[in-house]
């Protein structure tokens, strides 16, 4: 019975392998040399004998046979440079009943390779459209649809079709995509952020910027695994155009710079410049960090006072590479120094160095006009650790203002709690101190009066050491 078995399998898969033989000769051995004497004259007929074999291995499940004959009519036909046939069969071979998902990937990255030799623009945009259409839907050839994608959108933005491009790319969610690189990924974000920003769709750049998490292009690359594990997915390596991650970083914030110029957020600019002030490559390179480090202490200049702000002045004052500016130290000393800045003066040392900077806001004008707020706002702070009440007259003489410019100067600060203060104007008087209730006034009793009872405490003691001191210095 067993043997009868053996036998019966053996007569029923021989078939199979026979034809797996035949295709493989067919294959390797008498369709090169077949070639070899063809011609485009004959394509039509070398292209039909190639479908049939192409049926044969498709319906046997042979997938290198299949593979290899779909990737040889592209060949023939990109060697006829017959580009409507081209599309033509790609579109016919890959809606054939039950094709295999190796054949339309093979066939997918090899006319992948011919849309840089394509005669025109025009052929190329068709290529690209007709790879495009049958890569849609399906998962195994995602990221050559991305690839394609991005390609097509970089033509119709040489073409000066920006909107078109940027709307192109927002079609494809990367960060779905397991099997594709980080750093294509994140490339690939990043030019859909661009183009956002090139059609001044801010709400848009923003919401595609939130995708890439920022602690990412600190990661350690030697540590990432090299080798996956049985069950994980593949990742493919990147192409060789994709840029490095530090690179990538410079060109997240620079787009993020874009960004927050756009809406005159002068301490996320700060932030961004700092980071990129981090990259080591850049670091090492004084021509490149000079600059950098420049801004960085403008945009902290002209930031407002909050806690942040200070932070990031306190760092950057003891950035030792600071000494290498002398100017831009003194200045930031200015700011945490708690005495007032003189704006003539200010502005007198430092105009020069202010006009010359490049990228500043939106406009000097509008910059130079934050400034003088922000050493305003900084002698006003300055004036409320000294006084607990002034007038309003001594105030704007201070400040080098009139006394309604510094009434609203003292107004905005109040309101968007960078300062507690009330005004009495009948009075003219500013008075910086927090009114306290009932329970603060109690509280502070109390912790006054335990500091005063710990210190009777301290002074019993003494007087108590010192007299027992002196009776055994009489009894000796």
């Amino acid at each position: 019975m067993f043997f009868t078995l053996q036998i019966s399998t053996l007569l029923y898969t021989l078939p199979l392998l026979l034809l797996d033989v035949t295709l493989c000769l067919y294959f390797y051995l008498y369709l090169p040399m077949k070639l070899l004497g063809g011609n485009a004259e004959n394509l039509d007929a070398e292209i039909e004998q190639l479908l049939n074999a192409e049926k044969h291995a498709r319906l046997a499940g042979n997938v290198a046979a299949t593979r290899n004959a779909v990737t040889e009519i592209l060949r023939l036909c990109f060697e006829a440079r017959a580009w409507d046939t081209l599309n033509d069969q790609i579109v016919l071979l890959s809606k054939r009943r039950g094709q295999l998902r190796q054949a339309v990937t093979a066939m997918v990255q090899q006319a992948m390779q011919y849309i840089d030799e394509t005669p025109d623009v025009k052929t190329c945009i068709s290529l690209i459209e007709t790879l495009n259409s049958v890569s849609a839907g399906k998962i195994y050839v995602e990221i050559e649809r991305a690839r394609l994608i991005k390609k097509l959108a970089k033509i119709r933005e040489e073409q000066g079709l920006i909107d078109e491009a940027a709307d192109l790319m927002q079609e494809v969610a990367v960060e779905t995509f397991g099997a594709m690189a980080k750093t294509e990924k994140i490339a690939f974000i990043l030019e859909q952020v661009r183009l956002c920003l090139d059609r001044q769709d801010y709400v848009r750049a923003q919401i595609l910027s939130k995708k890439i998490n920022e602690r990412v292009f600190d990661a350690d690359v030697s540590k990432e695994k090299k080798k996956p594990k049985e069950g994980d997915n593949v990742v493919e390596e990147a192409p060789a155009d994709i840029p490095s991650l530090p690179e990538l970083k410079r060109i997240y914030y620079e787009l993020m710079i874009r960004y927050y110029s756009h809406k005159n957020d002068y301490l996320e600019i700060c932030r961004c410049y700092k980071a990129i002030y981090e990259i080591p490559s850049v670091k090492e390179n004084p021509a490149e960090w000079i600059p950098v480090l420049r801004k960085i202490c403008w945009y902290l200049v002209l930031s407002p006072h909050d806690p942040m702000q200070s932070s990031l002045l306190n760092s950057t004052l003891e950035d030792r590479n600071l000494s290498e500016i002398p100017n831009f130290k003194l200045l930031l000393k200015q700011l945490v120094t708690m005495e007032v800045i003189q704006w003539t003066t200010l502005w007198d040392s430092y105009n020069d160095e202010f006009e010359n900077e490049n990228n500043l806001g939106r406009n000097l004008g509008e910059a130079a006009k934050d400034l003088k707020e922000r050493v305003i706002e900084h002698n006003i702070l300055v004036i409320s650790k000294y006084y607990a009440r002034i007038t309003l007259k001594r105030l704007a003489e201070l400040l080098c203002l009139s006394v309604q410019e510094a009434e609203n100067h003292l107004s905005d600060m109040v309101v968007s709690k960078a300062l507690v203060a009330k005004i009495d104007r009948p009075m003219g008087i500013v008075c910086f101190q927090r009114a306290k209730d009932s329970n603060d006034v109690l509280n502070s009793w109390a912790v006054n009066l335990e500091r005063l009872l710990d210190l009777v405490e301290k002074s019993c003691h003494q007087i108590h050491k010192e007299t027992m001191v002196h009776k055994a210095a009489l009894k000796g």
